[in-house]
């Protein structure tokens, strides 16, 4: 289950999402909505790109490991690492969209919260200010910048415009799913046996493939 951003502690199906793409240089966006906790394994897919797909002994609502569910992608890759993944919504540029969140950037947001207040609030949150900067050839040579100050200063009431957008807003819940077992044995039998991985993450992209923001867990 998604979460209240205030509540924070730090599926595999087919569908249309409008996914941020962080640009170099200054970003601003404005949270909204609910997190979503999650942790994520990249298998290598048909289509020569690594397919997200959800590590199913992550409970989403507690933000624990509780092995609750089978896993059929430590059962088919027993060495395989899940990385952290957490996403929201956002508002950036008069769009309403999906934001990957980067570790490092998300605790800095954290932190400023507690300052500054719920930036998801609609009347009194505040807009995020952060830079994203290369700092070698490499796709994961990047480095997330928060601006405090910036940020501070960008507090205040969402636009009429921008009140439209999240009129029904969706939980992450919604717009990500959670996978079945079953839902994710299939997908795996169908990328082992050379078949199509239409049904995977559907927000897949370059940005996303890059694994700069992730961390591997480790499961007892």
């Amino acid at each position: 289950m998604a979460i209240s951003f205030n509540k924070q502690k730090g599926g595999a199906q087919k569908r249309s999402v409008n996914t941020f793409r962080i640009q170099e240089g200054e970003n601003k966006v404005r949270l909204v909505g609910d997190v979503l906790a999650r942790y994520v394994y990249w298998v290598d897919g048909m289509n020569g790109k690594s397919l997200p797909l959800e590590c199913l002994q992550f409970n989403r609502e507690t933000e624990a490991f509780d092995n609750a569910e089978k896993d059929w992608v430590r059962e088919y890759y027993p060495d395989m690492k899940p990385r952290w993944s957490y996403a929201m919504q956002c508002i950036h540029n008069g769009e309403l969209k999906v934001f990957n969140l980067k570790r490092g950037l998300l605790d800095d947001i954290m932190k400023a919260a507690g300052r500054l207040g719920d930036p998801t609030d609609i009347d009194n949150g505040w807009w995020v200010v952060f830079e994203k900067k290369k700092t070698g050839d490499l796709a994961f040579n990047v480095e997330y910048s928060f601006d405090p100050f910036k940020s501070q200063d960008s507090t205040g009431p969402l636009t009429a415009e921008e009140r439209a957008l999240i009129v029904d807003l969706k939980s992450m819940d919604e717009i990500m799913p959670r996978p079945t077992p079953d839902a994710q044995k299939k997908l795996l039998d169908e990328i082992r046996d050379g078949g199509s991985s239409k049904d995977a993450d559907a927000e897949v992209d370059d940005e996303t493939i890059e694994k700069e923001f992730q961390t591997e867990a480790t499961i007892s």
